[in-house]
């Protein structure tokens, strides 16, 4: 513990340092440093899904050095400082973990502390605090939507069982089958968003991370995507002179390959 107290000073040390005397920290303002966070916390997901426990640790400190940029610019605001930031996740921590820090009991559920936690948060604003609020804006749409379906489901608007929600694909496919009969292109874009919605809450509740597994799809694809683009130069041709039947014979190499 003492090692990390002190490896935590030493790094808001430098930080009034950088702040002190480098030329480009002093620039920075909480605005300038928002598009590099989004960046970073990227990193972190990249090495996550890569499973790289080395490239985790060194993203986790990138990260960590903007939060502290963070509390600086904040204490230079008079508004708060690092103190300040981790007494409230601190007492935030206490106050939504009755189970851990109280008597109220869960019976082991994971639901029962997700559905107390967001009836905690609601109670914090005097009961005036929306469901969905605090879902940000400028989140990606397929994170933002399992974050939306969390958020009701927290609150007892699921599903009683999660089979039921094929029923709900199967409709949503059915619509959007339709809208493709009628050349209603405005209609099908809705129609798609409602159908990756469904499979969004099917992944959900079938506890699979959407972001992460179409992230792995991506993967997969580039990697025999290029496969079969080296294979095709090795031949002496390039894509554009390949039949669809030719790449398709590579493509099942590269899916050997792996």
């Amino acid at each position: 513990m003492e090692r990390k107290i002190e490896a935590f000073k030493e790094l808001l040390a430098i930080m009034d340092e950088l702040r002190k005397k480098c030329p480009w920290d002093k620039e920075q303002t909480l605005e300038s440093l928002r598009k590099l966070t989004i960046e970073e916390t990227y990193e972190l997901g990249d090495a996550i899904l890569k499973n790289d426990l080395q490239e985790i640790k060194k993203e986790l400190g990138d990260l960590m050095l903007h939060i502290v940029f963070y509390a600086k610019i904040g204490s230079e605001k008079g508004a708060f400082d690092m103190g300040d930031v981790l007494e409230g996740i601190n007492k935030k921590l206490v106050y939504r973990h009755p189970h851990v820090f109280g008597d109220t009991d869960v019976d082991g559920s994971a639901r029962t502390v997700v559905e107390n936690w967001e009836a905690l948060k609601l109670k914090e604003k005097g009961g005036n605090k929306r469901v969905l609020e605090g879902v940000p804006i400028a989140m990606p749409a397929l994170v933002k939507a399992n974050r939306i379906q969390e958020k009701a489901s927290g609150v007892g608007f699921d599903w009683e069982y999660r089979e039921q929600v094929w029923d709900k694909v199967r409709e949503e496919v059915n619509e959007l089958s339709h809208e493709i009969d009628k050349v209603d292109e405005d209609k099908m874009e809705a129609e798609f968003g409602d159908l990756f919605f469904a499979m969004v809450n099917a992944a959900r509740l079938y506890g699979i991370d959407p972001e992460a597994a179409l992230e792995r799809t991506n993967l997969k694809f580039i990697k025999r995507f290029n496969y079969l683009e080296s294979q095709t130069l090795l031949k002496g041709k390039n894509l554009h002179d390949m039949s669809l039947a030719e790449m398709d014979e590579i493509w099942e190499e590269a899916k050997k390959e792996e």
